[in-house]
Parts: C-alpha cells; structure tokens; sequence
C-alpha cells in the first residue's frame, strides 16, 4: 500500500505513541476538595512509602508478573472517534499496545530491546523498527508497577520539589532522577497518596519538544491493586487531549514471550489478484 497520509493520521501516530506510556505510568487519587487542616510536610522516602501502600503494597505488586488492560482510546480528529485497544505488559519491560481502527490492527510491540510498530492508519502494514528517540523511550518507561516500586534498587533518585494544586487537591510534586541521568516529575496527592499527574515523554511538534502532561483518574481496586481507569493525556499548545478509559482489568494473564516479538508479515497480495481475476472471469 502506498504511504499517503490519511486526515487525521498525524494524531492517530501521536495517539498511539503515547499509549505505552501513559498505561505503565502508575496510578491517580480520586477527586476530593482540599481542606484545613494543611498539607503535612513528609520526605520523599516518606511520600514513596504511602503511594505503594495506598497502590496495594510492595508484596502486591512484586507478585504482578503480567497486566492486561482493554478499553477504549480517543484518537482525536475531526470526528472524535473512539477505538478499542489492548495493552499488555510482562516483566522484564515488555510491552504490546494492539489499536483496532475500522477493522484494521495497528501495533507497537517492544520485547526489552527492541520495539517494531505496524501503522495501516498511515497505509504502512508491514513491520517498522522503532527509531532510535523511540526505543530510547522504551527503555525509559517504568515496568508495570510504576517508577516508584523499588525506586532504589533501579537505581533512580527520588527528591521532594514542594506542594502544588492539581486540579484543585495539593499533591506533593516528586523529582525523579533516573539512572540514565534523566528526569520527570511525578505529582502524589496530599490525600490518597495516588498519583495524580506525571509528566510523559516531550512530544516533537512544528521541529520543537513540547512538554507531556498524563493525568491519572477514577482509581478502583482490582485484586487489591488501585488502578486508574481513565487516563488523559494533554501537549502543551494543543488545544485536543487525548484521553484513554479502561473497561477490563487482567492481573497476571498467561501471555507468551512470542506475543512481544517483532510482528510477521501478513500477506494480503495472493487474495486480492485472485479477487481480481475473479471479478475480470465474471465479467467476460
């Protein structure tokens, strides 16, 4: 198929690109009014300790292998459409992101080296590697329980940057320095101790990086873990968000490594000449 973009097709790319990220990122408060008496001055060993106890506990998540989540994923456009997708996430940092848009599959798949990525929305349906920004993103996304799980032993620094309102609830603003030497913010609520912003990665837009806010929403217990259910994310001077709600949660499904392998080649061309010589037979 030829590589003509498609209207909208530039937004479906950023779209999917984003969903990896935003799903492995962590977890968000629920909404409540901030009120007397004042947000408590904690360290950042402190604030760490209360977000994994309020997500469920170490021993929870230590015990999480794998994470399927299925919903549906605003990929903007003229018309707003809303598609179902699938994530899947396995240790050690493999990750699957299936989006289904009028009957076709688009894929991202990285098995903790090496990533690949199938776009028929932009009329390319065979296999691409990730470039070399993507798979350096890749490899800087959080395993599936979060940056803060185990911060230590993966060799990030943690450090408290003060309070900020988010969205109307204080939240303690972390900063996150990870082994690489890079950095993020991630803010906890003063409250529930979920998170409830963390910052994605820069997206490329007009030849500038514009800075990536994801906010997480509507947290529910699943098998004792709090996980959001409604994640958006927001790009700085892009008026559109994207926003993502979970419909279906699956702690520890049985997924085989084969799934986070580089996609085969499904080949379409044998079917269509034969449709063709069909048609043209019929015609005589």
């Amino acid at each position: 198929m030829g590589a003509t973009r498609r209207p909208g097709a530039r937004a479906r790319q950023g779209a999917i690109a984003f969903a990896i990220a935003l799903l492995t990122a962590g977890v968000q408060a629920a909404d409540r009014p901030t009120q007397a008496p004042a947000t408590p001055k904690l360290s950042a060993e402190q604030i760490v300790e209360r977000n994994i106890a309020a997500r469920g506990g170490l021993a929870a998540w230590h015990a999480v292998r794998s994470l399927a989540l299925d919903g549906r994923m605003d990929i903007g456009g003229r018309a707003n459409m809303e598609v179902p997708f699938r994530s899947e996430m396995k240790r050690p940092r493999k990750q699957r992101f299936e989006l289904n848009f009028q009957g076709r599959k688009a894929l991202q798949v990285y098995d903790g080296a090496h990533g690949w990525k199938v776009r028929p929305y932009l009329g390319r349906d065979d296999p691409e590697p990730y470039s070399p920004l993507e798979e350096q993103q890749a490899a800087e996304t959080p395993e599936l329980d979060g940056p803060l799980v185990d911060y230590k032993a993966k060799g990030t620094k943690v450090a408290l940057e003060g309070i900020e309102a988010v969205e109307g609830h204080d939240a303690y603003k972390l900063k996150l320095t990870f082994k690489n030497k890079s950095v993020r913010h991630d803010w906890i609520d003063a409250k529930s101790f979920l998170e409830v912003k963390m910052e994605g990665a820069p997206r490329r837009l007009d030849r500038r990086l514009h800075d990536v806010q994801i906010y997480y929403r509507d947290y529910r217990p699943v098998n004792g873990l709090m996980i959001p259910y409604v994640l958006e994310t927001t790009v700085q001077g892009v008026k559109d968000t994207h926003k993502m709600t979970v419909e279906k949660v699956e702690i520890n499904p049985k997924i085989d490594d084969t799934a986070f392998l580089k996609p085969q080649v499904v080949a379409t061309a044998a079917p269509d000449h034969a449709a063709k010589a069909s048609s043209v037979s019929s015609s005589r």
